[in-house]
């Protein structure tokens, strides 16, 4: 280790954390010592007496029960699996290049080597100790002496920590920018390499991952007593070590920063700002792009490099991202990978598990989507079965099929329909302006006329949805028709949730042809995917918004010679004669809040869609 404040900081942290471990240990081993001497004064005739006798009998048992918990607890804490950030691994075969790039970064830094190298669905670097037997495949077995003592010696080693890098950055960095990046990361491994640190390293992970262990649910009463006592113990350890555990993470990190000064420290700071920038476009094409297709059982097979499109479009877009696309002449950082479209493939489905809670492996509902296909697999697919669903909703609802001298006779779907039923001809009030029931519900009955002027329909559904608190807030300044309809999607939606088939989480057979590696998400659990929610639920507004988008875009496609398009920042897009069309959600919202839609047909009739012909539905 070296002489860095942050360093000698680190380490006398950490041996107040090894101090706190032998204070656990001397007050496991005090009623040993104790009945030790008290039986030892038997023997030797010097404690003698009733008084004695009786404290030999007392002290006794209880050192026997105190050194049974206690290794019990030791037991726990030490098969404990720690956690394992799930990661795509990269074998050196793989990446010889970019193993010989993260060496010499160390030969400068002066620091181990990182053992291994991974990559993560994120925009993030750091260094993660795997040296868990758990978190690794077991050692080969040794049958001759020779071997068998060079494998315990071998153990002696340290172990250096894995080097997680984030796949982004392998796109849209270049080489000396990921590198620049990558040198205070990789100068973390000299304070790891310390044997005071990575004891105290090791003693605070084995006691969270006990704790994860505890308060796992069992159904077993007697063990579940057993270790509610471990848990407690290893809360109160981890409550007594937690400012000492984290200001040594504070230590190490300054240390690595200060040594990684004197390396690449003027790129550095240009390529913090392509860090930025990565995120951002990251960001944006999950939540925009990947996840419309992921909820539809299909995920993007080439998420880095979507990363590229959209950030080279942001500046294109943003003035202040100009220049950073001149950049893209250099030599990328994936070029050092041998493969990179099959890491890439590898990367976005470990992005779709965590993120959405897919499957480990494609299958016949899990399969991926080329960016060429996106438009026609993901975009049109996605409207028609939104329009689909819509007028599903209205069928139950009893919504009679539109009239007038241009509607079809054959009753099939048209926007029409949709339009004339979210029209308000009476002028009502939104919910938060019409008085409540004497339950505080709104009432949704439609009390207006039809606008063909026939009778008013009633309501028919086999279970009528009222909408929940939740949606019932947000449904807030909306007209009757918009609210109860929208609360019916919301319902219908999540019908259709609930009866879909639970996603097998383990991975599936590979491909002919394929080499099978392991599975590295074996070693994390997985039961609670996803890890990482993008977005929360969307509500009752939002859902009727998208349907009603899906429902003009679908018109647009198939009366106008509309297409279906791919904006890499803004996700599916409607082109019209080559070109995107204005954003439409101020006159859906109209049309939501006020019951007009004057603005929308306004806008359907410039760019000649007609309503009242039938579209096509999945």
């Amino acid at each position: 280790m070296g002489v860095e404040a942050g360093a000698q900081v680190a380490r006398a942290r950490a041996l107040v954390v090894l101090r706190i471990r032998s204070r656990a240990l001397a007050v496991a081993l005090l009623p040993a010592a104790v009945a030790v001497i008290l039986l030892a004064g038997a023997f030797s005739g010097r404690l003698v007496g009733p008084g004695w006798d009786a404290a030999r009998w007392v002290v006794t048992p209880v050192a026997v029960l105190v050194l049974l918990a206690a290794a019990g607890i030791a037991l726990v804490v030490a098969r404990a699996r720690p956690a394992m950030s799930p990661t795509v691994p990269i074998a050196e075969e793989s990446a010889p290049d970019l193993y010989r790039m993260v060496r010499d970064l160390a030969d400068r830094l002066e620091v181990p080597a990182p053992s291994a190298i991974a990559l993560t669905p994120d925009c993030d670097s750091w260094l993660e100790d795997r040296t868990h037997p758990a978190h690794g495949p077991p050692l080969p077995e040794e049958h001759d002496d020779i071997a068998g003592a060079g494998k315990h010696a071998h153990r002696r080693h340290p172990v250096a920590p894995v080097l997680v890098i984030g796949s982004p950055f392998l796109w849209w960095m270049r080489v000396g920018e990921l590198r620049a990046v990558l040198a205070p990361v990789v100068a973390g491994t000299g304070p790891s390499a310390h044997p005071d640190i990575a004891a105290a390293r090791r003693f605070v992970r084995g006691l969270d991952a006990a704790v994860a262990v505890t308060s796992a649910p069992r159904r077993d009463p007697v063990s579940r007593a057993v270790l509610a006592g471990v848990g407690w113990v290893a809360r109160l350890l981890l409550r007594s070590c937690r400012l000492h555990a984290a200001e040594l993470e504070r230590g190490v990190a300054a240390a690595a920063a200060e040594r990684a000064q004197a390396v690449d420290y003027g790129l550095r700071i240009v390529a913090q700002e392509q860090v930025g920038l990565a995120y951002a476009g990251w960001d944006r094409l999950l939540t925009r792009v990947a996840l419309p297709a992921w909820r539809m059982g299909r995920w993007p097979s080439r998420l880095d490099a979507g990363v590229v499109a959209a950030l080279t479009e942001l500046s294109r877009r943003d003035r202040l991202a100009e220049g950073f696309a001149s950049r893209l002449g250099e030599r990328p950082a994936c070029d050092l990978l041998e493969e990179p479209g099959a890491v890439d493939e590898s990367a976005s489905l470990l992005a779709a598990r965590l993120f959405h809670g897919g499957p480990a492996g494609p299958g016949p509902d899990w399969s991926p989507v080329d960016w060429s296909e996106y438009p026609e697999e993901v975009v049109d697919r996605k409207w028609r079965i939104d329009a689909a669903r819509l007028h599903r909703v209205l069928d139950a609802m009893g919504v009679r099929p539109a009239t007038g001298p241009a509607a079809p006779a054959t009753g099939s779907p048209t926007l029409s329909r949709v339009l004339d039923h979210l029209t308000d001809p009476t002028g009502e009030a939104p919910l938060s302006q019409r008085s409540t029931g004497p339950t505080g519900d709104a009432s949704l009955t439609h009390r207006g006329s039809d606008p063909s002027g026939e009778a008013p329909l009633p309501t028919r559904s086999p279970e009528p949805p009222p909408p929940p608190d939740d949606d019932e807030e947000d449904l807030t300044g909306t007209t009757p028709r918009s609210a109860n309809l929208a609360a019916r999607l919301s319902a219908e939606l999540g019908r259709e949730e609930a009866a879909a088939t639970p996603r097998p989480s383990t991975a599936a057979s590979p491909a002919p042809g394929t080499p099978a590696t392991p599975d590295p998400l074996a070693l994390w659990d997985d039961r609670a995917l996803p890890l990482f929610p993008l977005q929360p639920p969307r509500t009752a507004r939002e859902l009727l918004a998208d349907h009603l988008t899906a429902m003009i875009c679908c018109a647009a496609m198939d009366t106008a010679g509309a297409t279906p398009g791919l904006d890499w920042l803004d996700g599916p897009t409607l082109l019209h004669n080559g070109e995107r069309t204005a954003d439409l959600a101020p006159k859906i919202l109209t049309l939501v809040e006020e019951g007009d839609p004057t603005p929308l047909r306004a806008w359907l009739a410039e760019l000649g869609i007609r309503p009242e012909k039938p579209v096509r539905l999945v």
